[in-house]
């Protein structure tokens, strides 16, 4: 009856890797998987596994034993969800583009997820509050990053969260593979979100920041969000809302449906202590690649008008400003914007200090612009003529100008700006 009581396995996760138990631990997941609950054997192996623990299942009870799985009765978060989920899906259908169904190359998706890595994690983590540049993101991506011998990144809190995301990037990518091949993207979701998590924080663990015990899963106290006036539901309503949110899920047959009521309710419910934002960006990305949606980034500049609606999503119960900013940055990426430079003619605005020069999108001409402490630091421009500097690098400014403006970091205007912090040569 206890074991069946159990709605998920976070609670046992985080005595389990706060002990070092992984002896019980064991015992538990046999125990688990006899009983019918596979899931949060595989979940307790998984996360003592991520923590460095070597696990062997082994049962506890005697031969002979049969076991049946009971069910747990509905809780109120559950009907309510559900209800929140009916009441508002058609508003999302009556202003989400078509989705443009599975792609047919999907090794050029997947190269398009890869390469707006850099610029997704940068404002992404920037929303949360780190003070992380372009620069420091590739860095840690190419490997750059060694707590080991380093003693300044073991304490960076930035550098721990960069290669968080780095980590955790790479499963939620996996399963955008998955998902592009026809796979069930809510069923993936389930099964491995925690394993997101777990990676998103592993770093801060392996250094000593916070306990393992962080890792077992859905928070286990309040949190309050700073700034809104929205609650997240009582600590032990999420273990049953987080079984219904994925049941929802799974049932919804619309992608565009899936990405925004998705990502809303995952910040409602609120399931962990920490990395929700995170966490819903990237369920939300999950859920638009099963409908052939690019890989979308929500920029730090939007950071305000994205939270104010989910706000109003939370305490108005209206999701039409949230789901109105996700068409925009999704229809900025469905129009395939690409950048050219045809025309290379350039000058140096002197009381700006920077070097300014045109792309082409179309028929259209965007601005760009690269700072003179931008040559300086990365193309040892000092003392020298900024536009025969510029003239030697052009080839590599102009990638990283490409790669802002395809992803669409572009500036309030439409222009794209290079500063030093996004380069890393």
């Amino acid at each position: 009856m206890v074991m069946a009581s159990l709605a998920d396995a976070s609670d046992l996760l985080r005595l389990l890797l706060n002990g070092g138990h992984s002896a019980k631990a064991g015992y538990l997941a046999k125990a688990f998987r006899q009983t019918g609950r596979g899931d949060l054997a595989d979940e307790i192996l998984r996360a003592m596994k991520g923590a460095g623990y070597d696990v062997r299942e082994s049962s506890p009870f005697e031969a002979g034993h049969v076991f049946r799985r009971l069910r747990r009765p509905a809780a109120p978060i559950v009907g309510r969800m559900e209800m929140l989920w009916e009441s508002m899906r058609g508003k999302v259908l009556a202003v989400f583009p078509k989705a443009p169904g599975l792609p047919t190359d999907n090794q050029a998706y997947l190269r398009y997820v890869s390469e707006i890595y850099r610029t997704d994690a940068y404002h992404s983590l920037s929303i949360e509050g780190y003070s992380v540049t372009p620069a420091l993101v590739e860095r840690v991506r190419q490997g750059g990053w060694d707590p080991q011998h380093d003693a300044g990144d073991r304490r960076n809190h930035d550098a721990l969260a960069a290669r968080g995301y780095w980590q955790a990037f790479q499963l939620v990518k996996n399963e955008v593979e998955k998902v592009i091949a026809g796979e069930s993207p809510a069923a993936l979701a389930r099964a491995v979100h925690n394993d997101w998590y777990r990676e998103l924080f592993q770093p801060s663990v392996t250094a000593g920041l916070i306990e393992a015990g962080a890792l077992a899963g859905y928070r286990n106290i309040p949190v309050y969000l700073r700034g809104s006036r929205f609650v997240p539901p009582r600590w032990e309503a999420v273990r049953d809302a987080m079984p219904a949110f994925f049941d929802l899920l799974e049932k919804e047959p619309e992608p565009s449906v899936r990405a925004v009521l998705g990502h809303w309710l995952f910040g409602y419910v609120h399931p962990y202590p920490d990395g929700n934002g995170r966490m819903a960006r990237f369920l939300m990305n999950v859920m638009l690649a099963s409908g052939g949606y690019p890989w979308t980034v929500i920029r730090i500049r939007d950071r305000k008008p994205y939270l104010s609606a989910l706000d109003h999503a939370s305490i108005e119960m209206d999701i039409h400003p949230f789901t109105t900013f996700i068409v925009r940055r999704v229809q900025w990426h469905l129009e395939l914007h690409d950048l050219t430079f045809l025309a290379p003619k350039e000058s140096f605005v002197f009381e700006r200090d920077i070097v300014l020069f045109y792309g082409q999108d179309g028929d259209s001409w965007v601005r760009c612009v690269i700072s003179r402490e931008a040559l300086d630091d990365h193309f040892q421009g000092d003392g020298k003529d900024k536009l025969e500097v510029f003239r030697a690098n052009r080839q590599l400014i102009e990638q990283e100008v490409r790669r802002k403006y395809i992803a669409g970091d572009t500036e309030v205007d439409g222009s794209i700006l290079i500063h030093s912090d996004d380069l890393h040569y």
